[in-house]
């Protein structure tokens, strides 16, 4: 008698959860190039510059001009590991960059590091991510961060409103210092960095040419954020939103209808297609779960079959395990909303680094934070779409 009980409860919970999918969708609009063009424009998804000129007016500031010999200094230290307290960490051993020199170690404290075993992309190129591709960054003495927080791409991040995954920083100045003295990211406080780049003839050299005051650690920051405004990535996507319509598929082109219709383009906006906003992560908690399999004693079907469970346990509160614990601003899942340029190069996802496949990442934005359950062909379609914001750092001529 219970297990019939127990069985007609699970159709009755089946039938209302089927409910959406009876009730007819809405109808999609047909959209032609130019019309979605405009529509993307008009969202505020503009294209990255591909002229200098144009570059220039989007983020140079009279507090710091950029010329080039600015740039090609902050290049210098971006790649250089004195700038940390055991001499082996750079910014750009997270933030890689493959097309330029850094730290020759950094694959192999990669390999040696304790989370390789798990972390599938240490064992892959990392090109062009501006990321290390690591579910939780490493920094001096090979310290996993204390909450074990995915390391942000820095390509593209000028742009962004905020920085850090709870958006405490507004300035990308500002984060180049945090991240210097951060105890478990490069770990050196602002007299000894100071002390270690003065030491260097060319250093010292450099800095009195471009700085009045020579090597001060505002300098110091100053040359890096230059150069970093620079690591800005042109794909299909910008060059379809400049008037070429085969630029991108017409998978892809479904795929962008999609991510503006069904409310992808609320949270991730601007040029950089996210980093302008802070939300609260997931918008939907499902608190209880029921095993159907427990009734049935099936196999594992889909997705979701077996997110069901008699037994009513209390879920999590994200759809993953929080390894790290980490709950963002003021402890409130609230997150800054990650930039998806160049996603497809910056798995893994989310905050700990929790997810590695995109499809799957997907997956989860639309159930946990737009309360759908998206269709293969749809995640296909936005996948594809996320595939054309693929691109690469642009070369301008002026700072070559």
């Amino acid at each position: 008698m219970l297990r019939l009980i127990l069985l007609g409860i699970t159709i009755i919970v089946i039938w209302i959860s089927s409910v959406p999918y009876l009730i007819p969708k809405k109808v999609k609009h047909s959209f032609s190039d130019a019309e979605l063009r405009e529509v993307a424009l008009s969202k505020g998804m503009k294209s990255i510059p591909k002229k200098y000129d144009a570059f220039l007016k989007l983020l140079d500031s009279p507090q710091n001009p950029i010329t080039k010999e600015k740039v090609a200094l902050g290049k210098e230290l971006f790649f250089d590991s004195n700038l940390s307290k055991d001499n082996r960490v750079s910014c750009a051993s997270c933030h890689m960059l493959s097309k330029n020199p850094h730290n020759k170690n950094q694959f192999l404290d990669d390999i040696t590091n304790p989370q390789s075993k798990t972390d599938c992309m240490v064992c892959h190129i990392k090109d062009q991510s501006g990321s290390d591709r690591l579910a939780t960054a490493i920094g001096v003495d090979g310290r996993s961060d204390p909450y074990h927080r995915n390391t942000l791409t820095i390509l593209n991040s000028a742009l962004a409103k905020y920085q850090m995954w709870d958006a405490s920083v507004k300035k990308s100045l500002k984060s180049v210092a945090i991240m210097i003295h951060d105890a478990d990211k490069m770990g050196l406080i602002a007299k000894e960095a100071e002390r270690k780049i003065a030491v260097k003839p060319y250093y010292k050299e450099q800095f009195q040419k471009i700085f009045p005051d020579g090597v001060t650690f505002k300098n110091i920051t100053l040359a890096i954020d230059a150069y970093q405004k620079t690591l800005l990535t042109r794909s299909d996507f910008d060059r379809f939103l400049d008037g070429n319509n085969s630029a991108i598929s017409d998978t892809a082109k479904r795929g962008l209808r999609n991510f503006i219709e069904l409310g992808c383009k609320g949270c991730h906006s601007g040029r950089t297609v996210g980093g302008e906003t802070v939300q609260h992560f997931p918008t939907r908690n499902y608190n209880y779960i029921i095993d159907v399999t427990s009734v049935f004693s099936t196999e594992y079907v889909g997705r979701d079959v077996a997110a069901f469970n008699f037994n009513f346990k209390e879920y999590h509160r994200f759809p993953f395990e929080n390894v790290g614990g980490f709950l963002g601003k003021k402890e409130e899942q609230r997150f800054r909303v990650p930039m998806l340029r160049n996603v497809t190069k910056t798995s893994p996802y989310f905050h700990n680094g929790a997810v590695f496949d995109l499809r799957e990442a997907v997956y989860i934005m639309g159930k946990y934070q737009l309360s759908m359950e998206l269709t293969e062909i749809q995640i296909d379609e936005i996948t594809a779409f996320l595939k054309s914001l693929e691109g690469e750092v642009v070369e301008y001529e002026e700072l070559k």
